[in-house]
């Protein structure tokens, strides 16, 4: 046979031979095929499902919303149309109460129709309420503008539940106004009764003001306790529509729970007043009926020590056992001769706030007082105080290696108290943070070493 050059040789299969070349690129097709079919029918990018609709056009294809099923697509319109129903309707809350005012409160001020004292009898706190739903409602608003501006439209980057527990000091102004309502109605009734010129403005005003929408003052006045038991609602339809992957899941699910412990600890309170009338009530579990209990303790601390709201911070709180030895030496005998009762604690902190444009700042301000507020176990629904509150300022706070399941707190030419939890890191916790509080506030070494302490002189203290 005659050998032919390697030139002259023209190879059609790429040095594979036929077959394995129609092989590859059979596979090739397959492949490419594949690619086109996922292409078609990529997963939702909010659930991970593939029932996509089949886009036969390719430029329809690339254009498909964000690559969402039928489903997650109605949800974001569902999730879209309920957060702005949110702030749409705390805009029309906010002009209640901004014609509870303008068009009630001012008028009937400026012609000396009642006292000052009768005011605020029937208005109540009713310029917290606008203060703190003017604030809320910027807030809102601005994060609804900033989202349509990045090209979100369907608002998926407002986080509602956020902002609502960044304003959650709203609420206890709203038990306020929600307590004095009664009292503020039969006051309304009585003083229209007494006073004829008053009854024929508030008639005039209601005929013939467009703005009032022929609605009369009590109407008005309800609009606060309308708007805090529609918030459960209003944050339950943002739920349903927001899926569980998203940042703002768990913030709704807080919120709503704390708008409804709100509630039911307004209803218990307005029982224990003897008033008839409730707000909505909703399916207690355990937890929330733990959470009515927290609020009831705080309410009662922050009206004990007189410090304004939006300037106290909870720092801990919850039951601790408390004992009071008879003398110092309790300690070589051990903790057990001691004897013990079941106690709420809260440590409070009074400090200044670095931001206004939110209730709660994200960063602390400089203490100015802090306090440890004792209060005994829950009693025919009531709470009582064991004492004036402990001010840390005037206390020195100490732990011996040898009893480290407790630690002390002296209070300076007065008491003693030993203090501990069930869990022993627990109690350490508690300790740490007391002890903080209480070497910010004060000459920490002047008062450490002016008073004598068996628990202090020990040379071996817990760091």
């Amino acid at each position: 046979a005659t050998r032919t050059k390697s030139a002259d040789v023209e190879r059609a299969d790429s040095g594979i031979g036929q077959m394995p070349a129609r092989k590859w690129r059979s596979r090739a097709s397959e492949t490419l095929s594949s690619l086109q079919a996922w292409e078609a029918h990529r997963p939702c990018t909010d659930c991970g499902e593939r029932d996509l609709p089949v886009e036969t056009d390719v430029q329809n294809c690339n254009q498909r919303r964000a690559d969402l099923c039928e489903k997650c697509r109605k949800r974001r319109t569902e999730r879209k149309e309920s957060v702005l129903e949110f702030v749409n309707t705390e805009a029309s809350y906010g002009e209640d109460l901004r014609i509870i005012k303008e068009e009630f409160y001012l008028p009937m001020q400026a012609a000396g129709l009642l006292s000052q004292e009768q005011l605020q009898g029937i208005f109540s706190n009713f310029q917290e309420l606008i203060d703190l739903n003017e604030n809320f409602l910027e807030i809102l608003q601005e994060e609804i503008d900033q989202a349509f501006d990045q090209g979100d439209g369907d608002l998926m980057t407002v986080c509602i539940g956020e902002i609502f527990l960044e304003f959650v000091n709203m609420l206890p102004a709203f038990q306020t106004y929600c307590l004095q309502q009664s009292s503020s109605v039969n006051m309304l009734n009585a003083l229209e009764k007494e006073k004829e010129l008053l009854r024929i403005f508030l008639n005039v005003s209601q005929n013939d003001n467009t703005a009032l929408r022929r609605m009369n003052l009590r109407s008005f006045l309800m609009a606060p306790l309308q708007r805090v038991t529609k918030y459960p609602l209003l944050l339950s339809r943002i739920i349903k529509a927001t899926t569980e992957y998203h940042p703002d899941h768990g913030s709704l699910r807080e919120a709503k729970s704390r708008i409804e412990s709100h509630l039911e600890h307004i209803n218990m309170k307005t029982k224990q007043e003897g008033n008839t009338w409730t707000l909505r009530s909703f399916r207690q579990d355990s937890k929330k009926k733990r959470e009515v209990i927290n609020i009831e303790m705080r309410e009662t601390a922050l009206k004990t020590v007189g410090w304004l709201r939006e300037e106290t911070r909870f720092v801990m709180e919850g039951s601790l056992q408390l004992a009071q030895p008879p003398d110092g030496q309790w300690v070589k005998k051990g903790s057990k001769t001691l004897k013990f009762q079941n106690m709420q604690v809260l440590l409070l902190v009074n400090m200044k706030r670095v931001s206004e444009s939110s209730l709660e700042s994200a960063e602390p301000g400089p203490v100015k007082d802090a306090v440890l507020v004792l209060i005994r176990d829950k009693n025919n629904g009531k709470f009582h105080l064991l004492r004036e509150p402990l001010r840390l300022s005037n206390c020195i706070v100490s732990t011996d290696p040898d009893c480290d399941d407790t630690f002390e707190l002296i209070e300076i030419r007065r008491e003693a108290f030993v203090f501990r939890d069930s869990d022993r890191a627990r109690t350490h916790h508690w300790f740490r943070q007391i002890r903080r509080y209480s070497r910010e506030l004060g000459s920490w070494k002047k008062r450490r070493n002016a008073l004598p302490n068996i628990m202090i002189s020990t040379p071996h203290t817990r760091p």
